[in-house]
Formats: structure tokens, C-alpha cells, sequence
């Protein structure tokens, strides 16, 4: 009796064991279960949704911020509004991409104190969209921008507006943001008296101004912003308004050294543009005060108006010729320019460059970019000038048409001998045949 009441003791603890088990197990996957097969989406962590918004465009996540309120309440997050470029045309004349004017309302009135990183484009040439730019300028008031760029991809834009009007918006932005760092307004009619108050209220901030074809700033006002910007770092204007004051200004003990510095020299009427002088010596201090300054110079003359430039030595390092430029200036460029690092000649006409080239070669020792267009040089010539460079001209753009063949290469050779001093396989630029 002791015996099957202790077998049945047995029997039964076995059988709890096996079904508090079993019980277990279907509680495991019934977790399991649970987890895989009803997922809630809506309480994701905001931080996440946040990171995939960020790689949305704004089309996508507008539409993504309608799922639920979780959402879109992400979608308006300040994080997400810190950046934001307007684009602006008008539909009615244009199929370009715009900037919905609700959009605009919305941002105006729930995110301009979000704003930090914004440019305005203005797509097509229309006076009523760069009104419209001027329109959203004005209504921010509460903003903190650290950079603000107008682009216009289509003259004339803002240079067609009233200029009280564009200095007017501009100053809201100017007075109300404490903090700008970066300015772009090409093609503006900024002047004087508005420079003033950029200064006043950003001068220990702002370290890049770019504001070429500015016809209403004079050499004073750019000069008020280098005496006072202490901070500047890169400066992008015109040529009339860089003057010796302007460079010792910039190579004073106070003023940082400037990173990089472009100047455009531009004549719209040949022969009627008078062209001053900038003496070496204000030269020669700027380029001690900054000696790995970028020195870019943009040239758009007429033959007939160089004759000002590359008189003495220069600290240019990338040069740009947009129009023809003639063999004497070129000869006198690699008499001046040893700092030269890139150059690029979009024409020269029918007399062929190669003194020239074999001047600027022995005289550039850190020239690493050319760039060739509408010119003619002998495969010799060309061949000498690759070999004296040798592998430091990383880029080498010429085309086919500019060399001529001589007794020595011939169009199908030069490739190869180019090549073995360049130290990588090389082959001329082919004409586009569209």
C-alpha cells in the first residue's frame, strides 16, 4: 500500500511539473508572439523618428508627418527646421519647383525661430519673386540666423527692386540675428549704411561675406567691415572695391588671416572701365599676414584692359581667364605669379602659347591644375611643359583641337608620352558634338 501510494505521489508531482512546464512555454511564445505580430509604430521613440526625417525630403516627410500625431508632432520639431532653403518663382509664367506659399505661411509662423541655415533662391528673373524673398525677410523678426544667402539663378532678380525695399528687409535679418556667420548676396542692392548694420550687430561673428556685383557698396563700406570684422575669414567681391587700405586691413595684428579671398575683375563696356593699381607693397603685407591665403582672381577684360595687372609679382594662386586673354599677359603671368596653383585660360586666339607655357612651368613651381580652351600649342611644347611639371598636375584639361602636331608627336603619339610624365594614363578632351 506504501509503495502505490508513493508511486502515485510520484505520478502526480510529475504530472505538475510537466503542465506548470507546459504552462510556462506557452506564456514564452505567446510573448513571442505578441512582440512580432503587433508592433506599435506610433510609440517609437520620437529621437528615432526624428533620424529618419532628417534623410527625408520635405515632400516625403510632410506626407509621412500624416500617419499619426506622434508624427507630426516630430515633423515640427525644431531640429528639422533649422535649414531651409526657399525657392521662388512664379508658376504662372514657370514649371520650375517652388516653395508652396502655404508652406512658407506655416514656417513663418510656427518655425522662424527655428531658422539658422537659410538661402533664398529666386529660380527665374521676375521682380514679383525676389519680392516675394524681400516679403519673407521682412517677417522675421524673431530669428537667430548664422548664415543667409540670396541666389538668383536668373538676371536681374533683386537688382530690379527698389533698393529701399531690399535694404529695408535686409536690416530685419541684420538687427534681429546677433549671430550671422556666413553671408552671400551677390547681385544685391546692398550699400553702404547696410553694411554698417551688419557690423554693428555681428562684427565678432561673421567669417565669410560674399557679395560680388554689389554696385551700390563703395571701397569705404567693404573696408568698415574688414576694420571691424575682425573674425573674417573668407571675403568674395568685386575688384573696385579691393584697395590698399582694404588689403592692410585685412593684414592688421587684430584681424585673423584670411583663408581665402576672390576678386572678380569685370568690364561689362570695353574701354570705358578705368582700372586702378594695387601698390606690392600692400601686396607683400596681406600675403605675410596670411601666407596660405587662397587668392583667386576671376578675370572677364578685353584685351585692351590688362594692361594695369601682372606689372609686378602677385600672390594670385588659381586664375581664371573668361574671355580671350593675349600671349604678352600671359608671358607676364608666369613672370609674377609664383604662388600660381591653378590656371585655367578659356581662349587666346590664333598664336601658339608655347614660350608661354614653358615660361609658366619654370616659373609656378606648385601650379597642379591647367586648364586649356580655345588656344593652340605644339605637341613639343606641350609634352616639355607636362614633363617640367611632372606628376604634380593632378588635373590636366586640354582639348584635342588645341594641340597642333609637329615633326616631333603627332596627335596619336602624344598621349603616351604625356602619360609617362604625368604617371597616370592620359588623354585629351574631345570637342562635345552637340
Amino acid at each position: 500500500m506504501k509503495r502505490g501510494r508513493k508511486t502515485n505521489e510520484a505520478n502526480s508531482s510529475s504530472s505538475e511539473d510537466t503542465s506548470e512546464k507546459e504552462s510556462k512555454r506557452h506564456k514564452v511564445v505567446e510573448k513571442k508572439t505578441t512582440v512580432v505580430q503587433s508592433p506599435d509604430w506610433a510609440n517609437l521613440l520620437q529621437d528615432i523618428i526624428l533620424q529618419v526625417f532628417q534623410y527625408l525630403p520635405l515632400l516625403d516627410r510632410a506626407h509621412a508627418s500624416q500617419v499619426c500625431r506622434s508624427w507630426n508632432q516630430v515633423f515640427h520639431m525644431p531640429d528639422l527646421w533649422r535649414c531651409f532653403e526657399f525657392e521662388l518663382n512664379q508658376p504662372a509664367t514657370s514649371n520650375l519647383r517652388t516653395t508652396h506659399p502655404e508652406l512658407i505661411k506655416q514656417i513663418i509662423k510656427r518655425h522662424s525661430n527655428h531658422l539658422q541655415y537659410v538661402s533664398f533662391k529666386v529660380v527665374d528673373s521676375s521682380k514679383e519673386s525676389a519680392e516675394a524673398a524681400c516679403d519673407i525677410l521682412s517677417q522675421l523678426v524673431n530669428c537667430s540666423l548664422k548664415t543667409l544667402g540670396l541666389i538668383s539663378t536668373a538676371r536681374p532678380s533683386f537688382m530690379d527692386l527698389p533698393k529701399s525695399h531690399f535694404i529695408s528687409a535686409l536690416t530685419v535679418v541684420f538687427v534681429n540675428s546677433k549671430s550671422l556667420s556666413s553671408l552671400k548676396i551677390d547681385d544685391t542692392p546692398v550699400d553702404d549704411p547696410s553694411l554698417k548694420v551688419l557690423v554693428a550687430n555681428n562684427s565678432d561673428t561673421l567669417k565669410l561675406l560674399k557679395m560680388s556685383s554689389c554696385p551700390h557698396v563703395s571701397p569705404a563700406g567693404i573696408l568698415c567691415v574688414a576694420d571691424q570684422c575682425h573674425g573674417l575669414r573668407e571675403l568674395a567681391l568685386n575688384y573696385h572695391l579691393l584697395s590698399d587700405e582694404l588689403l592692410l586691413a585685412l593684414s592688421s595684428e587684430k584681424h585673423v588671416r584670411l583663408e581665402h579671398l576672390r576678386i572678380d575683375v569685370v568690364s561689362e563696356n570695353p574701354g570705358q572701365t578705368q582700372f586702378h593699381t594695387i601698390q606690392k607693397s600692400s601686396w607683400d603685407a596681406f600675403i605675410k599676414h596670411s601666407p596660405k591665403v587662397n587668392l583667386v582672381m576671376y578675370f572677364f577684360l578685353y584685351e585692351e584692359e590688362f594692361d594695369p595687372f601682372f606689372r609686378y609679382e602677385i600672390p594670385v594662386t588659381h586664375l581664371y581667364f573668361g574671355r580671350s586673354v593675349s600671349k604678352d599677359v600671359l608671358g607676364r603671368v608666369g613672370m609674377t605669379c609664383p604662388r600660381l596653383v591653378e590656371l585655367v585660360v578659356c581662349a587666346n586666339g590664333l598664336r601658339p602659347l608655347d614660350e608661354e607655357l614653358i615660361c609658366i612651368a619654370e616659373r609656378c613651381k606648385y601650379l597642379s591644375a591647367v586648364g586649356l580652351g580655345e588656344c593652340e600649342v605644339s605637341c613639343s611644347a606641350f609634352v616639355e611643359f607636362v614633363k617640367m611639371c611632372g606628376g604634380r598636375l593632378s588635373q590636366l584639361s586640354i582639348m584635342e583641337e588645341v594641340l597642333i602636331p609637329d615633326q616631333k608627336y603627332s596627335l596619336e603619339q602624344i598621349h603616351w608620352e604625356v602619360s609617362k610624365h604625368l604617371g597616370r594614363v592620359w588623354f585629351p578632351d574631345m570637342m562635345p558634338t552637340w
